[in-house]
């Protein structure tokens, strides 16, 4: 869910512009899954960009208090958001932690990092939500350890119905900064894109898994 209009416009306007975000529909990716893509996402970039940093840190602090109220512990999804989460906690002067995609082998095999007490209030900070599948995995250990997770915030989502499902199914209270619609919108308005490309971009989103370029 978005919160705020103005600061989704301007989250993907941000995004474009550092390159954390790219779109290339006549090139496509090649994501880690194997499915071709026409975007991809880096939004660890924003932490080399100091002014659009702290924008992103200040939106993401403002949202928490808004949406959840101050929680006891501001928590991050390993390792995306680890940055950007640190820096929301040090504004909302919070103590942080961040989990692992699963516990350690060795030493104290720990799957969250930092101390965090049974009965605590939490809000998980994302950098970006594909599948949910990392997302949630992060969300069940700090349940699993006893904590209330009252939500999530995250810098971008793709917005396939597999997360919303998921997210669902989580029974999880989620939302982003920006999202795959406004950023077509901004791409096409700031001519990123080319008209002709709208469509194509559009049509990746309804089924990434079987999307195929065209030729």
């Amino acid at each position: 869910m978005i919160l705020n209009k103005e600061t989704a416009i301007k989250t993907a306007e941000v995004l474009l512009q550092i390159k954390a975000i790219k779109l290339e529909p006549q090139e496509p990716f090649t994501w880690a899954s194997g499915w071709k893509s026409p975007i991809y996402c880096d939004n660890r970039i924003v932490l080399s960009y100091p002014l659009i940093r702290n924008f992103i840190r200040e939106n993401f602090a403002k949202q928490v208090e808004e949406i959840y109220g101050k929680p006891d512990v501001i928590a991050a999804v390993a390792t995306g958001a680890i940055g950007i989460g640190m820096l929301v906690a040090e504004y909302l002067s919070l103590p942080f932690v961040y989990v692992r995609p699963e516990a350690k082998s060795h030493g104290r095999k720990n799957q969250i990092e930092g101390n965090l007490e049974p009965g605590q209030t939490v809000v998980v900070i994302e950098d970006l939500i594909s599948t949910g599948g990392s997302s949630l995995n992060a969300v069940k250990a700090l349940r699993d350890s006893g904590a209330n997770v009252k939500g999530m915030l995250a810098i971008f989502s793709y917005g396939f119905d597999i997360a919303k499902e998921n997210i669902k199914n989580a029974d999880l209270d989620v939302h982003t900064l920006s999202n795959y619609d406004y950023l077509i919108d901004t791409a096409q308005r700031t001519s990123y894109i080319k008209e002709s490309e709208v469509e194509l971009l559009k049509s990746w989103r309804k089924d990434p898994a079987k999307w195929i370029p065209e030729s």
